[in-house]
Formats: C-alpha cells, sequence, structure tokens
C-alpha cells in the first residue's frame, strides 16, 4: 500500500526525517511533548518510548517487524502512548534514556526500547527486540503482554522501580574529585596500545570503530614523549582504514563502523562527525608525517562532503543510509561483470584483482571494493577507473539522506574544514568552513542569540545543546587560526559567556548537557565521556586552554582546572573512555609555545613567516598576527598593543615555557628559534 493510501500519524507534522520514515506506521506515535503525556495520564497508560535516527539499520529492521505490523500496532495503541524520538534531534532525551539502558541493562544502542510510567519514570529497557521470541531474546509481543498484564496488577512494583533507575542514573553524575597527574597521561597511552591491534590497526576487536580522538591523542603523545609506537599506531590505524572497505573507493568517505577486525565489511552508513573527525586525523597525519597518501585521503574525504553533503547555502547533511531499495550495501557493492561492463575486460580484471572484486564476493554475493590484500596499488590507474565507476554508480537508486542541518556536527565539519585548510594550503576548504557558520549565525540563532540545535525545511527549532555551543566555538578558534581575522577570535571568547549562563555547574564545575531554560528532563547529564564524538565537556575543555593560550586571560585557565578538578574522579576510573579530555591536560602539561607576528606589510610578506610556523606539526603552538590590519585583536588581548614592528619590517616574537626570546625579523632566525 503507497503512502497516499495509507492513513498518517501525527508524525506527518514534524521535520525530522527520521519521525517522517515513521509517519505512516499503524502506531499511532505521539512526538516528544506534553500532548502524549497528559493522554497516558488521562489514560492511565505505560509510555513507550522509541529512540533511533533515520541511517539506522536496526531501526529500520525494528520498523519493518514491528512497527509495521497490524498485530503490534494494534497492541501498542490499545495499551500505552507510543512515542517516537529522533536522538540526533533531540540528543538530551537520548542521552537521559540511554544511560537508563546501560544502566538497567549493561549495554545500550539503537534503536533504543524504553517503557516508563506516564511522569517519565522508565522501569523497563532494551534496544532492538524482534516481533516474537528469537535469536534468544524475548519478541516485543511477550514484552508488551507482560508489561500490560504487570501494570494492572503490579503497579507499585513498577513504579518503585522507576524511582530507584532515576536515584541510580543521578548518582551516576557524582564522583569524588582526584588529583590528576602526569602519569594518568601514560596510563591512557599503555591503555590504548593495549586495546591496540598490531595486524590491522585500530583498538579493539570487532565490532571496530574509528574512533579517530585516540589518534589526535596519540599524535600529539608521540609529538610530546618521542614515543614512535604512538605514532606507528596511528598511521597503521589509518593506513588499515583507508584500504578496508569501510571506506568508499568509488566515491569517498568513511562508514560508520566496521562489523569485522580487518574495516572489510562495514556498516554501511556514513555519517557527517565521522567524516570530520577522521579528515582532521588524516590532515594532521600529514602534517607529522610528510606522508602525501594522508593529504590524499583528507582531501578526498573533503570532495566527498563537498558533492554529496553540502546544501546550497553552504551547510552540511546530517548522514546517508546504510540501506538502499531495502537491502544493506546494495549501492556501494559491485559484482565483477558490472566492473568488466564499465571498464572493459582488461582494465576491468585488473581492477577486481586489486580491489578483491569476486565472482563468489566478500559480502552477500556481492563485493565490497577494497585494498586489504592488495600488492600493487597503481593511483593514476585506480583514479582512473574510479571516475568511470562513480559515474555509473550515480545512476543507482542512492540511500537516503538525512538532510537536516544540527549546528554541533556543522560546527564539527566546519572546524574540520579550516584545520584542513590550513594544513593542506588550500583556501577553498576554509571557505566551506566560513559558509558553514555563517549558516548557522544567520539561521540556527534567535533574536537573542540564543543558537538553535536543528535547522530543516525552512525551520529552526529546539534549543541548543552543550554540543552546539562546544563545538561552535572550537570552530571559531579553528578559523581564527586559519584566517586571523580577529571577529573569529572575538566570537570565540564571546560564545563563552552564553556557555557559561546556560550551562555551568557553578556548585561542582562543568557543563551541563542541556540548557537552563530547556525541558526539564528526569535528570540533568553532565558528563565528559568520549563516544564516537568527544563529548561536549572535553571540547569545552581544550577550548579553554587554547583561549587562555591565545588570549593570555588567567580566567581561561582557572576555569579549564575547575574543568578537569569537576570530571577527574571519573576520568581516573577509565582514562581511555576520556582520551579527548585527556588530550587537553597532555596539552596542559606541556612548556607553551606562543608565537606573535606583527607586520604591515604586504600579505605575502607576512605569509612567508606564518608557514614557517604552519609547516610543521606544532600541537602545542599558539599563532596570532597583529598590525595595523589586525587592531581588533586588541579587544580580547589588550596586552598585545604593546607589540611592535620597528622600521616597518615584520617581527616574529617566540615565547616558550613561558620565557620570551628577543623578537626576530630575519626568517633563518625564526627557523632557529623553533627548531
Amino acid at each position: 500500500m503507497s503512502n497516499s493510501e495509507r492513513v498518517p500519524n501525527r508524525l506527518i507534522n514534524e521535520k525530522s526525517p527520521y519521525l517522517l520514515q515513521h509517519a505512516y506506521n499503524p502506531v499511532d506515535w505521539f512526538p516528544w511533548g506534553e500532548e502524549a503525556f497528559a493522554r497516558a495520564k488521562s489514560e492511565d497508560k505505560p509510555v513507550f518510548l522509541s529512540i533511533g535516527y533515520s541511517t539506522c539499520h536496526w531501526c529500520h529492521v525494528m520498523e519493518r517487524e514491528s512497527f509495521e505490523d497490524k498485530e503490534v500496532a494494534e497492541f501498542l495503541n490499545r495499551h500505552f502512548i507510543a512515542i517516537k524520538v529522533d536522538r540526533e534531534e533531540r540528543p538530551d532525551i537520548d542521552h537521559v534514556y540511554m544511560s537508563v539502558c546501560q544502566a538497567m541493562t549493561g549495554h545500550g544502542g539503537w534503536p533504543l526500547t524504553i517503557i516508563m510510567t506516564p511522569d517519565k519514570k522508565p522501569f523497563f529497557a532494551g534496544t532492538y527486540f524482534p516481533k516474537n521470541d528469537r535469536y534468544g531474546i524475548p519478541g516485543l509481543m511477550s514484552i508488551l503482554r507482560s508489561i500490560t498484564k504487570a501494570w494492572k496488577e503490579k503497579r507499585d512494583n513498577l513504579e518503585n522501580a522507576g524511582n530507584r533507575i532515576i536515584e541510580a542514573v543521578y548518582n551516576d553524575n557524582h564522583y569524588d574529585p582526584k588529583t590528576l597527574s602526569r602519569t594518568i597521561i601514560d596510563e591512557t597511552y599503555r591503555q590504548l596500545e593495549r586495546s591496540f591491534d598490531p595486524e590491522y590497526g585500530g583498538f579493539g576487536n570487532a565490532p571496530k570503530f574509528p574512533v579517530p580522538h585516540n589518534l589526535l591523542f596519540l599524535l600529539r603523545y608521540w609529538f610530546a614523549t618521542g614515543e614512535m609506537k604512538a605514532l606507528e599506531m596511528v598511521e597503521k590505524t589509518l593506513d588499515s582504514m583507508y584500504k578496508g572497505g569501510i571506506y568508499d573507493h568509488i566515491g569517498f568517505g568513511f562508514c560508520r563502523y566496521s562489523t569485522d577486525r580487518k574495516w572489510l565489511v562495514p556498516h554501511f552508513e556514513k555519517m557527517l562527525y565521522d567524516n570530520a573527525l577522521l579528515s582532521i586525523a588524516f590532515a594532521e597525519a600529514y602534517q607529522a608525517t610528510k606522508n602525501k597518501k594522508y593529504a590524499q585521503a583528507a582531501y578526498e574525504i573533503y570532495e566527498y562532503i563537498k558533492r554529496d553533503m553540502t546544501s546550497p547555502e553552504g551547510a552540511f547533511y546530517s548522514a546517508e543510509d546504510a540501506d538502499s531499495e531495502g537491502v544493506e550495501g546494495l549501492f556501494y557493492t559491485w559484482l565483477p561483470e558490472e566492473i568488466t561492463s564499465v571498464l572493459g575486460e582488461e582494465d576491468g580484471k585488473r581492477f577486481c584483482d586489486m580491489f578483491d572484486i569476486t565472482s563468489s564476493g566478500n559480502f552477500e554475493g556481492r563485493n565490497i571494493p577494497n585494498l586489504i590484500r592488495a600488492e600493487e596499488i597503481d593511483y593514476n590507474f585506480i583514479e582512473k577507473c574510479r571516475s568511470k565507476l562513480l559515474s555509473v554508480r550515480e545512476k543507482r537508486v542512492h540511500p537516503f539522506k538525512d538532510d537536516k542541518i544540527l549546528t554541533s556536527w556543522n560546527a564539527l565539519m566546519a572546524a574540520s574544514c579550516a584545520i584542513g585548510g590550513r594544513i593542506l594550503n588550500d583556501k577553498s576548504l576554509v571557505n566551506m568552513a566560513e559558509k558553514a557558520v555563517s549558516f548557522i549565525n544567520t539561521r540556527l540563532k534567535r533574536e537573542d542569540g540564543r543558537l538553535y540545535a536543528r535547522f530543516r525545511d525552512g525551520e529552526a527549532d529546539i534549543p541548543a545543546f552543550l554540543d552546539d555551543y562546544a563545538f561552535l566555538q572550537w570552530a571559531y578558534i579553528e578559523l581564527y587560526e586559519s584566517t586571523f581575522e580577529p571577529e573569529f577570535l572575538k566570537d570565540a571568547v564571546s560564545i563563552y559567556n552564553e556557555i557559561e549562563r546556560l550551562f555551568s555547574d557553578t556548585e561542582n564545575g562543568g557543563f551541563f548537557f542541556y540548557g537552563n531554560d530547556a525541558e526539564k528532563l528526569i535528570s540533568r547529564p553532565k558528563d565528559a565521556y568520549d563516544g564516537a564524538v568527544p563529548s561536549g565537556n572535553s571540547v569545552m575543555a581544550m577550548n579553554l586552554l587554547r583561549l587562555f593560550r591565545m588570549t593570555g586571560n588567567i580566567m581561561y585557565v582557572e576555569n579549564y582546572e575547575k574543568q578537569l578538578k569537576a570530571f577527574s574522579g571519573q576520568v581516573s576510573l577509565s582514562p581511555s573512555a576520556y582520551v579527548h579530555m585527556l588530550t587537553s591536560y597532555l596539552v596542559y602539561m606541556q612548556p607553551p609555545q606562543e608565537i606573535i607576528v606583527v607586520s604591515n606589510e604586504p600579505e605575502n610578506t607576512l605569509m612567508q613567516y606564518v608557514d614557517i610556523v604552519r609547516n610543521n606539526f606544532r600541537p602545542f603552538t599558539s599563532l596570532l598576527i597583529y598590525g595595523s590590519k589586525y587592531k581588533e585583536l586588541e579587544d580580547v588581548i589588550p596586552y598585545i598593543s604593546g607589540y611592535t614592528a620597528p622600521d616597518g619590517k615584520t617581527h616574529a616574537y617566540v615565547c616558550k615555557n613561558f620565557a620570551c626570546e628577543m623578537p626576530v625579523s630575519d626568517l633563518d632566525d625564526l627557523r632557529r628559534l623553533l627548531s
């Protein structure tokens, strides 16, 4: 039956692509809101909460098995109030109830299934459930029947369970502070070393996730300590991922994760945030090693983002699905005869040999192109073939694209483009970053300056969360370092006042996930755990430290130290779960280096000094540019007015470990000071 012949439910009025995917389910879905909970109270029914996202494979499976099934829908509609939430649109709700699921079951994931009282107290949690008992797990119908019976006969037990769960989740946010020392940085490295896969790179066993912020930590650890194995772990991981099937060798960009240890078979959805972080890792690896293959990989990711994930206004879309035509990976996989029909027999056979494309296949009878076992890699040949195959693949039915624009992920991608443009000396990437940030500032802000979290179909909505603000501040900092436009540094400074006002925990330090002006949930999370993306608190820690190094304002380092203390208890228990927070601590423990270049000369002269600094990996160095063109910098760095350029010549002031050298105007002298 087509959608035009079916009756839509309430989700038809939503903007979220994920909610709209469920708008024609026979389940009488409500969006999250007071209407749903008021109905649950008035009808004395428990609430069935289902949380997912548009490119989630198992969310689609559960929809097909259960939410499109009349028997399930009739039972849900009769005995429950059913609510659908897009986790990417409402990460606050997801954060709270994922903590519940992890506390109750020891694991989490999506789709997330929660059953709770009308006053939002959860008493059952899980993830994917088949319709009927299968795979050794109970089916959704069995669960719903049991809970319906318990709701009628043992209501007090369920409500008491809900109270205990809320108390447990609340207490989980509280840790006694610990005193951190340099040893925790070394322990973080050792934990990563122990979990490292020396054969295929990456950390842990299957399923294997990229976790790019681990690589950013290891690059800085190598630079600080000279530990070559840290660099080797980065290179092995990047090389293996790039050769694997997790990378789209035809259209570029990385998939979410690998289902196997070798990076061969991905979960095929592509997320904006993965590609943002991985492009940073490849760009920094190029800067650290001068190996051009890393620069090439970064360029390819940016090409994918520019081609497939950028809106006409310059903002970035969220994700692409794993499935097309109802089949996972169909869009990305090939048969040998499909290859030879495009490339011809000779080139086709050579390409198939290189990319492990066989008649038996490596994924459900078809083939994921990969270079894992390739002995000969001819990149000129690959590019010639790839462009032809891409043209053909473009004619296939594409996976669904989630075209909502999220402030946090856009800011993260903008930060990446600014970093990539700076390292790869490509102004077009910096321009991409500027356009994305401009979109946020013009389309995702209220008149009073309050950020929104989501834009889609002409509408901005949902008060922004800590991640939105923290990642936007990160983007401002990177844009300043890439353009030296004082306005970006001023933006990074001014947004901090808003972050403090909305999210600060003035009693215990750190920042809450949602603002004090937002909807109040059963708990107000505040943590620094780094999942697929560094947490807002971890990013804020790094932002504060960098702003201190750039502006000299002691307030920032004092607040950084409070930030670290707030999370020291939980960080000390499991350092490798807080790698980005500890990356900031690694930076904090290093002798700082500040460089101020003062110039009123033409830009090409000034850039000679800048390039000397930028051409090498210097993760503990901050660089400022001052002169008549950059006078606005005095608004946030008053002391900078004392730096001059005698005789009209460009001068570089180099300070290291809180002591300053005499200024130099000779390029060779600058190289000597930096060596």
